[in-house]
């Protein structure tokens, strides 16, 4: 079992604040708060991720809109009890944030440059969901356990297309495996029985790579790699 708990979750994002800060919890006298960062395409649009820090890390005062941020980090989950049902909530949790030197230039987004790139090792929990869209592109949908410190676990929703797609519509639950990709957040409309319509937004990562881990079958652990253009 990998306990390695950093290398299980890493993630390098670089964005523009959003959002003002909002106070999210407190845990034995330390504060978190919550903020939104931009952090843009190479098409043009940005995903707008949700940041969570603890006061101690920077100056709270320091971190206002529109200021252009490094964080590092690790993409995490926990479950919210809301309307006598379980949610899961999907939040950046900062290990590092530092500012970004010239504030007033662009952020430099690029195939070269890491400006959104999270890395995961863990075990595929739920069988994966294979389908195609009605333009014809593949996708699978993935939910990933990653363990952490204290016996406890991460669930992240991943999402891969082409021949990623194919290569995870077989694999077992229970499978061990490397993913690297980008953290997107996607909008969509949640259709409710009594007719009305909101809009949602769904966090997860893309995946550009993915690979097997620990099977003795080499045809097994084979690193899938896809052009993700389409996604971005």
């Amino acid at each position: 079992m990998n306990t390695n708990y950093l290398e299980n979750n890493h993630l390098v994002l670089v964005g523009k604040v959003t959002s003002d800060k909002r106070f999210s919890h407190e845990i034995y006298g330390e504060k978190f708060y919550i903020f939104d960062l931009a952090v843009p395409r190479l098409s043009g649009n940005a995903d707008i991720i949700p940041i969570t820090v603890s006061e101690r890390l920077l100056s709270i005062n320091d971190l206002t809109i529109d200021s252009k941020i490094t964080v590092e980090g690790q993409f995490r989950s926990y479950n919210s009890y809301e309307n006598e049902r379980n949610k899961l909530v999907l939040t950046v949790f900062a290990k590092d944030i530092k500012f970004i030197e010239d504030q007033e230039a662009e952020i430099e987004v690029s195939k070269d440059v890491v400006s959104n790139e999270v890395t995961l090792n863990g075990y595929i929990c739920k069988k994966p969901i294979y389908r195609q869209t009605p333009f014809g592109r593949e996708i699978s949908d993935l939910l990933l356990a990653v363990n952490r410190a204290y016996n406890k676990s991460d669930y992240i929703p991943c999402i891969a297309w082409g021949r990623n797609a194919r290569f995870c519509e077989n694999i077992p639950v229970g499978t061990e495996v490397k993913i690297v990709g980008r953290v997107q957040s996607r909008t969509y409309e949640k259709k409710y029985e009594d007719g009305r319509v909101e809009t949602k937004v769904a966090y997860e990562v893309s995946v550009s790579s993915l690979e097997v881990v620990n099977q003795d079958d080499d045809t097994n652990t084979e690193s899938e790699k896809e052009e993700t253009a389409e996604a971005m």
